[in-house]
C-alpha cells in the first residue's frame, strides 16, 4: 500500500466499480479446475500443483489489496472505486510488477511470500489515525485469515491420506499466506507494519520515515538472503504454523511439487 495525497475526483459511482473482475473470476476457475485435477490423479500432479498454487496465491494478493482498498473506501477515500481497486483487478494497480509479477516470481524461485502492493490511497481523506491504520491492517490480516481458512481441512481431518498430492499444494498454499502476514506486519517504512504505525508518527519521523519508504522492500529482500535472520526468520513461521495446526512436512512437499521443472526433488 502506498500513502498520497491529493484532491478527490468524487462521483457517482457505476455499479461495474464493485464488481469483479473477469481476470479475477478467471483466477477462480483456474484454483477450481487444477485443485480438481491435483485431487483425481488427473494429469501431471507437479504441474497441478503449480497451477494450483499460482492461481490460489495471485488470487490472495488481489485479496489482500482488496483489503486494504475497502477499508479505505469505508474510512473516507472514494477515489479508490474510481481507480478500479475494488474490482479485484490485479491490472488497475499502480504496480502491477510489485503487486503481482515480484510476489509471483520470489515464490517460483525460492517459495518465499514475499508481500507485494501497490494501492493508492488518499490518506488526507481518511477519517482519522486509527482507521488510517487498520486499513494497512486489513492486508496482512486477511493473509492470516486465508492462512487458517486453508488449514481448517487439515483440523477437521479431512486428510485421510487418500488425496496427499492435492492436501501438500494446500499446506504448502497456507504457509506462503502465512509467511506474507509475517513479513508484511514487519514495523518497516515501506511494509503494512510500517504503514500501520505511519500515522501516530512525529512530523519529524514521518519525514524519515518517507525518505526511507521507498527502500523499505529492497530492504526487506535483503535482509532475507542473510542465512541467521532468515533462519529466525522461518523459525517463527514454523512455530505460528503450529499454533494453527498447519502441518509444515507436508507444506514441504508442496513446494516440492510446485517446482515441477525439479523433479528429481519430489520423485
Amino acid at each position: 500500500m502506498s500513502y498520497g495525497r491529493y484532491g478527490s475526483s468524487v462521483g457517482r459511482l457505476p455499479k461495474e466499480a464493485f464488481r469483479p473482475s473477469a481476470i479475477f473470476i478467471g483466477l477462480v476457475a483456474l484454483l477450481a479446475v487444477s485443485g480438481w485435477m491435483a485431487w483425481a490423479g488427473f494429469g501431471d500432479a507437479q504441474f497441478n500443483v503449480f497451477l494450483f498454487v499460482a492461481a490460489g496465491w495471485t488470487i490472495s494478493l488481489c485479496l489482500h489489496e482488496y483489503s486494504h482498498a475497502l477499508v479505505a473506501f469505508k474510512g473516507g477515500d472514494d477515489d479508490i472505486a474510481h481507480r478500479g481497486y475494488l474490482t479485484l483487478n490485479p491490472l488497475k494497480y499502480s504496480h502491477p510488477l510489485l503487486s503481482i509479477v515480484l510476489p509471483l516470481v520470489f515464490v517460483i524461485l525460492g517459495g518465499i511470500g514475499l508481500p507485494g502492493g501497490a494501492v493508492w490511497v488518499n490518506h488526507g481523506a481518511i477519517r482519522s489515525k486509527l482507521v488510517d491504520s487498520l486499513i494497512s491492517f486489513a492486508g496482512p490480516a486477511m493473509n492470516l485469515v486465508l492462512a487458517i481458512l486453508l488449514v481448517l481441512p487439515f483440523t477437521f481431518g479431512l486428510d485421510d491420506g487418500s488425496h496427499p498430492v492435492f492436501f501438500a499444494g494446500l499446506a504448502f498454499l497456507a504457509y506462503l499466506q502465512l509467511m506474507a502476514s509475517v513479513l508484511n506486519f514487519v514495523p518497516m517504512p515501506g511494509v503494512d507494519g510500517g504503514n500501520l504505525i505511519y500515522p501516530w508518527l512525529s512530523p519529524q519521523w514521518q519525514r524519515g520515515f518517507n525518505h526511507m519508504a521507498p527502500w523499505g522492500m529492497l530492504i526487506l529482500i535483503a535482509l532475507l538472503w542473510s542465512p541467521v535472520i532468515s533462519g529466525y526468520f522461518f523459525e517463527l513461521v514454523d512455530w505460528l504454523a503450529g499454533l494453527i495446526g498447519l502441518p509444515t512436512g507436508q507444506a514441504g512437499d508442496g513446494l516440492r511439487l510446485f517446482r515441477f521443472w525439479n523433479r528429481d526433488a519430489y520423485y
